[in-house]
């Protein structure tokens, strides 16, 4: 805790420092743990990547402090003076409100990223911004925080906006900022971690794992979307998984039946 006579300004900053070091580390231990898990399951996958892994850690920890500064002050702002909405008591909110609330910042976090990610394909916006994010190709477990600091404030201030405006308790908050950075991991790693009968069921129709965000890293104008397909196959814009992925996770079933 920190001294309660402490300038405000200054308490701010430190407790945004704190928070973008603790981004930084999960960015750390997320992608290092599937950074892993590529190199037992895809053996020489990231061969010859070292260079652009480098790239993606170096924007990504630049990612953690634009990440961290906003989520301190809201951190500290529930904690020291009542700001949001976040709530520590459970029996705060109707029961069936809490899978509700997860399902509704993921929807808004959902639409905030697709358009946001279709302005960033603009060409101007691309070359400014978002090129750094197309920089890995193909992307790996590093690249989920790889962008240009525009990109990443634009993703920053959906969470901290949303617990000002939308009531939610601490747990499902945090259950959202884990689905967030699983998804943003598998989603790039070049292989799909997900079973086939998941990702090829109606389920899976309306859900974005690597095998539907690869071909975006693919094709560049298709397939948007940060957790459901929803939006890419209201405006057109979902073109289907990725060939190669579908084909490479194929042909791994079948040397594991064999």
């Amino acid at each position: 805790m920190l001294p309660p006579d402490l300038p405000l300004p200054l308490a701010l900053l430190i407790v945004s420092l704190a928070v973008s070091a603790i981004v930084a580390l999960r960015y750390f231990a997320a992608s290092g743990v599937f950074a892993w898990a590529t190199s037992r399951a895809r053996p020489g996958l990231y061969a010859g990547k070292g260079r652009q892994i480098a790239r993606e850690i170096r924007w990504s920890l630049l990612s953690a402090a634009i990440y961290g500064t906003p989520a301190g002050i809201v951190l500290w702002g529930w904690q020291h003076h009542g700001w949001t909405r976040i709530t520590a008591d459970f029996a705060a909110l109707p029961w069936w409100y809490h899978p509700l609330s997860v399902l509704a910042y993921l929807f808004v976090q959902d639409t905030c990223f697709y358009w946001s990610h279709r302005w960033m394909h603009r060409p101007k916006w691309f070359r400014i911004a978002h090129a750094v994010h197309h920089e890995s190709r193909p992307p790996t477990a590093w690249t989920a925080m790889s962008f240009h600091p525009i990109e990443a404030l634009t993703g920053a201030v959906v969470v901290p906006a949303l617990v000002f405006l939308v009531p939610i308790h601490v747990a499902m908050l945090a259950l959202v900022l884990t689905i967030a950075t699983v998804m943003g991991v598998t989603n790039h790693m070049g292989w799909e971690v997900f079973p086939r009968r998941l990702v090829h069921s109606w389920l899976g129709d309306w859900l974005i794992t690597a095998s539907h965000h690869e071909r975006h890293h693919e094709e560049y104008r298709c397939n948007f979307g940060l957790y459901f397909r929803l939006w890419d196959r209201l405006c057109g814009t979902d073109r289907g998984l990725s060939r190669r992925i579908v084909a490479e996770a194929g042909h791994a079933r079948g040397a594991a039946l064999s």
